[in-house]
C-alpha cells in the first residue's frame, strides 16, 4: 500500500505561533503544512508565503475555500507559494473551471473540499471531470454534533473516484487509523495535533498509526463494553499510579458518598449558571455515557439540580462531573446518581419551570464533541472512572 500522506491543518490566527506549530508538526512526521481558513482569513496571504519560505521541502496547502473568482484566488495562492489551493465542492462549475485553468497556467493541484454538499458522491465525479486534483471528505463540527462521519463519507467515495481522496473533520490517532484502512490517500489532521501539549509527540503518534493501520476494531463491535468492565474491577487511585498521577481534578467531591461511575464523555463548555446547554446535553448523550460540564469553574451559582438528574436516570447515564456547584443536593442524594460537584448550594438562575419548556425544546446540539472542556484537557469521548477520586482517562476509539 502507498504510504498516506498527512497533511497537518493549522487552524490557527497567530501567524508566529502556527510557524512553531508547524516546525514541531515536521519534526513529527507531518507531509503537508496546510494554511488553514482562519489562518489564511487572520493572516492574510502573508501566511502561505511564511510557510512557504519556512518548508521549502514541504507541500503547502492554502485552504482558501474558494468559492467565486477562481482564477484570480488560485492565481492568488500559486504566487504566494502555495503547491495546492482548495476550493469548495459546492462552487458554481464555471468557478471551478476557471480555477482549473489558473492552477494549470502556474503549476499548483486543485483541492475540493465537499463539506455541506447536499450530494457528496455525485459532485465529486462531477469535480474529477472538471480536473480537480484531489478530492477531501470532509464533515463539518456542525455535521458531527448531528452524527455525520467523515470515514462514512470517506467510505461512500472510495471505488468511485480515481483521484486522490483525502479526509477530514475531528480525527485522531484512532480514526486517522480508520481513515487509511478505509482507503483514504492523504490524511488531514487539526485540533487533535495543534491543541496537543506536544505537538511533535502528538504527530508522531498520528504518523505511527497511519503508516501501521493494523485491522482495527470491525464498526458495531462493542469494544466499549470491554473497556468499561475492565475499569469496573479497578480503582481510580490504581488508575490515577497507572497514569502517573495525571488526569485527577481537584476539589471535586461526591454528592452521594460511595458509588461509581465509568463512562465515555459528553463534554459541555458553558458560562457559570448556564443550564440550556448541560441540559441539551442529556439529549445527545447516551446509555452509560457521563456528562462532564465545565461550569467556568463558578461556583457560586448551580448549572444542575434533581429535574436533570432524573432525566439522566431515566436515560440510563452513567453520571454528571460539574466543575462548579450542584443544587437539590437531598433529591439527588435520595436517588443515589453519581454526581460529583465542587460545591452544593441552593442557588439557580432560572425559574424551575424553565427546565419543563427546555426539554421541550428541539434537541440542538451542545458545543461537546472534539472539544476540550478545560478540566485537565477532557475531551468528548474520553473514558470516565470515578470512585472517591475524579480521573480523566484517554479516549478510545469504538470504531
Amino acid at each position: 500500500m502507498k504510504k498516506p500522506v498527512l497533511q497537518v491543518a493549522l487552524d490557527l490566527l497567530e501567524l508566529d505561533r502556527a510557524l512553531v506549530i508547524a516546525k514541531e508538526s515536521v519534526l513529527g512526521g507531518a507531509d503537508w503544512i496546510e494554511a488553514g481558513t482562519p489562518l489564511i482569513k487572520s493572516e492574510g496571504m502573508a501566511a502561505v508565503r511564511a510557510l512557504a519560505k519556512q518548508f521549502p521541502d514541504h507541500t503547502i496547502v492554502a485552504d482558501m475555500k474558494v468559492a467565486d473568482t477562481g482564477a484570480m484566488e488560485v492565481e492568488m495562492g500559486a504566487k504566494a507559494g502555495a503547491d495546492v489551493v482548495c476550493l469548495l465542492g459546492d462552487a458554481d462549475d464555471a468557478v471551478i473551471a476557471d480555477a482549473v485553468r489558473a492552477a494549470s497556467a502556474f503549476g499548483v493541484r486543485l483541492m475540493a473540499d465537499l463539506i455541506n454538499t447536499r450530494d457528496p458522491v455525485t459532485r465529486a465525479k462531477e469535480l474529477e471531470a472538471l480536473g480537480i486534483d484531489i478530492i477531501v471528505a470532509h464533515v463539518g463540527i456542525d455535521q458531527q454534533m448531528v452524527g455525520k462521519s467523515s470515514i462514512d463519507l470517506l467510505t461512500s467515495l472510495v471505488g468511485n473516484l480515481t483521484v486522490p481522496i483525502a479526509v477530514a473533520g475531528g480525527l485522531d490517532s484512532g480514526t486517522a487509523a480508520e481513515a487509511v484502512r478505509s482507503g483514504a490517500d492523504i490524511v488531514i489532521v487539526g485540533g487533535w495535533i495543534t491543541r496537543s501539549a506536544d505537538v511533535k509527540s502528538g504527530t508522531s503518534r498520528i504518523r505511527a498509526s497511519i503508516d501501521a493501520p493494523g485491522v482495527g476494531v470491525p464498526r458495531g463491535h462493542q469494544a466499549g463494553e470491554d473497556v468499561r468492565a475492565i475499569f469496573q474491577k479497578v480503582s481510580s487511585p490504581n488508575i490515577s499510579d497507572a497514569m502517573h498521577r495525571k488526569g485527577a481534578m481537584n476539589g471535586i467531591f461526591s454528592l452521594c458518598g460511595d458509588v461509581k461511575m465509568i463512562g465515555q464523555a459528553v463534554t459541555v463548555q458553558t458560562f457559570a449558571g448556564d443550564w440550556a446547554k448541560p441540559v441539551e446535553a442529556i439529549d445527545v448523550a447516551g446509555s452509560g455515557d457521563v456528562i462532564v460540564i465545565n461550569n467556568d469553574a463558578g461556583t457560586h451559582v448551580a448549572p444542575w439540580g434533581e429535574l436533570a438528574t432524573m432525566s439522566c436516570v431515566t436515560k440510563g447515564i452513567a453520571g454528571v462531573v460539574i466543575d462548579g456547584a450542584v443544587r437539590d443536593v437531598d433529591d439527588i442524594r435520595r436517588l443515589q446518581f453519581p454526581v460529583f460537584a465542587k460545591r452544593q448550594l441552593s442557588r439557580m438562575p432560572v425559574n424551575p419551570r424553565d427546565w419543563v419548556r427546555l426539554m421541550q425544546r428541539s434537541r440542538v446540539a451542545a458545543r461537546w464533541s472534539g472539544r476540550e472542556t478545560g478540566l485537565s484537557g477532557m475531551r468528548a469521548g474520553s473514558w470516565w472512572c470515578r470512585k472517591n477520586v475524579h480521573m480523566k482517562l484517554p479516549a478510545v476509539p469504538l470504531r
